[in-house]
């Protein structure tokens, strides 16, 4: 008897969202004293690499606008995203309607700052977001995204 051919359903690879808020599209010029000299550029690139490695997929955006971050969050639920990596910026401590939306598709996130915001400014040490995070990092610079990315990685893997 002759064996049937199945094709074989293609494997869905994870996908992981990268969010980076408002002026951080000016990274490597900006303040290099609080945020270095890595540009935003180099560290997509740097999650990029890292990303394929581990046959994930990875999505990164950027936008100086709250709606649109929020559209873009919304939209990740119906991609099918299984977890966010999130540097809000100013909106950290800002927006109650982004910590909403990531409330609302109950993705899982790690919420990064490049600098250590518990040593700045005052009202830079008030966040929106960590008490819904799944973990927050600050002060390690670019790192601190990659540390978030290997986090989620293994985390992916465990599930």
């Amino acid at each position: 008897m002759k064996k049937q051919k199945t094709a074989s359903k293609p494997v869905e690879r994870a996908r992981i969202l990268v969010l980076h808020g408002p002026n951080l599209n000016l990274l490597g010029t900006r303040e290099p004293e609080h945020y270095g000299r890595v540009t935003l550029s180099d560290i997509n690139m740097a999650l990029a690499r890292m990303a394929e490695v581990a046959e994930v997929d990875l999505d990164a955006f950027q936008s100086n606008h709250e709606g649109a971050l929020i559209e873009r969050v919304h939209a990740a639920r119906e991609q099918g995203v299984r977890a966010i990596i999130i540097n809000p910026a100013a909106y950290t401590h800002t927006s109650v309607a982004l910590r909403d939306a990531l409330a609302a598709v109950a993705i899982p996130f790690v919420e990064v700052h490049l600098s250590n915001v518990h040593v700045r400014e005052a009202f830079r040490q008030h966040s929106y977001f960590s008490d819904l995070a799944v973990g927050v990092i600050c002060g390690l610079g670019h790192q601190g995204y990659l540390a978030a990315l290997e986090y989620l990685l293994n985390k992916i893997n465990i599930e």
